[in-house]
């Protein structure tokens, strides 16, 4: 089967895209790499057995490359829960998730997307309400800056180690498919400006700099460095 994979998959993943009355049955053809297999291919059946206690969504990120995406920043937090993510490096894939919503009642979501949630304790959420209380002067202040660079400023729920990361809107395009469309010089350019929506800005309020930020803020929202700064991290 993994030969004929290698030859037919994009074909299975055409069909999907094509063919409403079959795509449940060619979604069990499917397979991805993953943070969890990375040497061998895995199907989406034996994703859902792997998947932790409590855990309703599948997780995927879609890419160039499996070593590219191996270290992005996205999967920082799910890697930290020991959350399984698919690798989709194929340019169909995104075709595919628009019309494939979830399978075995789990729905797809993805890393790189705004509207990311894991499920969470309530210690967990007691420090976010907590983080978003303490950090609301510098969200705003940021938005501020930034204007209408991004549409707003929130706290992360996907970065553990980095400082801050853009997202695209949930209802738009992944950052990848950006890419892909801008590549195809044909392409609709009022389709674009929607689909290509403007980008939400997530902190994370654990890291060393964004403190600094919030520090530098609270004491003096005039501070030249702070505007510097935003536009650096913005960059």
């Amino acid at each position: 089967f993994k030969k004929f994979y290698e030859q037919f998959g994009k074909n299975l993943k055409l069909g999907i895209h094509e063919d409403s009355q079959n795509r449940k049955k060619l979604c069990d053809l499917l397979r991805y790499h993953s943070t969890k297999s990375a040497e061998e291919l895995t199907t989406l059946k034996d994703y859902v057995t792997r998947m932790k206690e409590g855990q309703s969504s599948i997780y995927y990120i879609t890419g160039d490359n499996k070593k590219k995406l191996e270290s992005s920043p996205f999967l920082e937090e799910a890697k930290r829960r020991d959350l399984e993510v698919l690798f989709m490096v194929d340019p169909i894939d995104e075709y595919v998730m628009q019309q494939v919503k979830d399978f075995e009642d789990k729905k797809f979501v993805c890393v790189t997307k705004e509207g990311l949630k894991y499920e969470e304790s309530e210690d967990e959420k007691k420090q976010k309400e907590e983080e978003k209380a303490a950090f609301e002067k510098l969200t705003k202040f940021m938005k501020e800056i930034l204007g209408d660079k991004v549409e707003k400023v929130v706290m992360t729920e996907r970065l553990s180690t980095s400082p801050c990361i853009l997202v695209t809107s949930e209802f738009g395009w992944s950052a990848h498919m950006e890419q892909i469309m801008k590549a195809q010089a044909l392409r609709d350019s009022s389709m674009s400006s929607y689909m290509m929506s403007k980008k939400t800005m997530e902190i994370n309020p654990r890291h060393a700099i964004i403190k600094e930020l919030r520090r530098k803020v609270d004491a003096d929202q005039n501070d030249k460095t702070v505007k510097d700064l935003v536009y650096l991290l913005f960059d």
